[in-house]
């Protein structure tokens, strides 16, 4: 159990273009900032700069809006074009109401707009979240081992709101190197109660952590977290996913 945690800007990182090699840019920014890897460090990189070095950017000029998206456009005031791709992007639409677009995504993530985003990214343009964070994450952990010789967990982090709660927080959309849950289920508390329910989401507070580091304006795309005692074992943000099953809200 952890008991003092730090958490850490990683600064001086150049604007991403699609094809660079975000594993060296973050190791190298490190090292300007004196900072060695030690193993039980985690990674936290925000879905942007993973979306960019991906090459998941789009020119919306070069998108044509189906009569759907057309529609749709008119009744949530959302640029056309922004609606189509988000409906690429979506396997399901959860709600749509008040100039709002909740969808799930072929990842399995329940967000506003599929996750398209135009923030940061420049005019005309918008992001997509990556194909598969997990293997993002995995790669980019296997590419820091490989420069750096240590072998750190990795998440990837998008920023979500949430239902019931006001704000937007950081969340673990993809995960590498560490379980992103911790199951206290059939434990006993110190009055001899056992938990039955409990189920903490370790990779999402770990990325909510980081986010009081990126701020919104202040180009910090990655944080190194310091002394969360994280156990080296396989992962998936997935696992942080409710099924519909056992969801009560579907």
């Amino acid at each position: 159990m952890a008991t003092a945690i730090q958490i850490i800007g990683i600064e001086g990182i150049p604007e991403v273009k699609p094809g660079d090699d975000l594993a060296a840019l973050l190791v190298e920014a490190l090292a300007r900032q004196q900072l060695s890897l030690r193993p039980t460090d985690v990674l936290v990189v925000t879905q942007k700069v993973v979306s960019k070095a991906e090459g998941r950017i789009v020119e919306l000029k070069q998108v044509e809006p189906s009569p759907f998206a057309r529609t749709v456009a008119r009744r949530t005031g959302k640029d056309a074009r922004l609606v189509e791709l988000i409906l690429r992007q979506t396997v399901r639409v959860v709600k749509m109401d008040r100039g709002l677009l909740l969808t799930e995504t072929p990842q399995g993530l329940v967000c506003a707009n599929a996750g398209v985003d135009q923030s940061n990214v420049g005019m005309g343009r918008a992001t997509l979240l990556p194909e598969d964070p997990d293997a993002s994450a995995e790669r980019l952990r296997e590419e820091i081992k490989r420069l750096t010789g240590v072998d750190v967990g990795v998440i990837v982090s998008d920023t979500f709101g949430r239902p019931w709660r006001e704000g937007l927080v950081e969340v673990a959309i993809g995960v590498a190197g560490f379980c992103p849950v911790a199951d206290y289920r059939g434990q006993q508390d110190k009055f001899g109660y056992t938990l039955r329910a409990t189920i903490v989401a370790v990779a999402d507070e770990l990325a909510a952590a980081a986010g009081l580091v990126f701020g919104k304006t202040q180009q910090i795309p990655a944080a190194l977290i310091r002394g969360w005692q994280r156990r080296i074992q396989p992962g998936s943000a997935r696992q942080l996913l409710r099924p519909a099953e056992e969801d009560l809200f579907r």
